[in-house]
């Protein structure tokens, strides 16, 4: 006579199904994700390579150099970052119409009026030597002086810092108070 065939024991699934999520845990908690970071900046619009860039007057450009030794020279004269932002405020503004610094033209901005708006423009160069924390750095007090700006703008303007207007309020700001930094290529700055 033949024998039955028996089922083979089944295996217990709750057990199988615990190991499991224990493991996607496991990786979950010791897997880093990077996010990528870097600087918010604007690009200028591409030109054609046969167009001729505009030109600005020696007047309007504040030039600020980074050397490979991390100094920083601001038109030529070893400066320190914490005067960085207060300097760039005052050629950007020109103040007191001094003709060493900026300068500055009425233009009509929607829902201000006239404006004297800045021609000045930060020209920001580094060595390739550079620090990336030193190039940092002075990008953040660029970018500090024009916030600062554009808040001391809203405050006389709106009664109100930049961050808390409207949309439209912003953009009209950013029109009278531009972010002007142009980034040269990096190069062997000698000093």
């Amino acid at each position: 006579m033949a024998r039955k065939s028996r089922p083979l024991p089944e295996i217990n699934q709750s057990s199988l199904a615990d190991i499991a999520f224990m493991l996607l845990i496991f990786f979950l908690v010791t897997t880093t994700m990077d996010v990528d970071s870097g600087i918010y900046r604007k690009l200028p619009q591409w030109i054609d390579q046969d167009q001729e860039p505009p030109k600005i007057n020696r007047r309007n450009t504040f030039i600020v150099l980074i050397n490979k030794n991390n100094d920083l020279a601001i038109n030529g004269e070893f400066a320190q970052v914490s005067d960085l932002k207060e300097r760039v405020k005052e050629f950007i503004l020109n103040p007191r119409n001094d003709i060493n610094l900026s300068e500055r033209e009425d233009k009509f901005v929607e829902g201000l009026g006239d404006v004297k708006k800045s021609k000045g423009v930060v020209s920001l160069q580094n060595d390739r030597g550079t620090d990336y924390g030193a190039y940092i750095q002075i990008q953040n007090e660029l970018v500090a002086a024009f916030n600062e700006m554009r808040d001391e703008f809203s405050m006389t303007q709106f009664g109100s810092k930049f961050i808390t207007l409207s949309v439209g309020e912003q953009e009209n700001v950013r029109q009278a108070i531009p972010t002007s930094i142009s980034e040269a290529e990096p190069v062997e700055i000698k000093r």
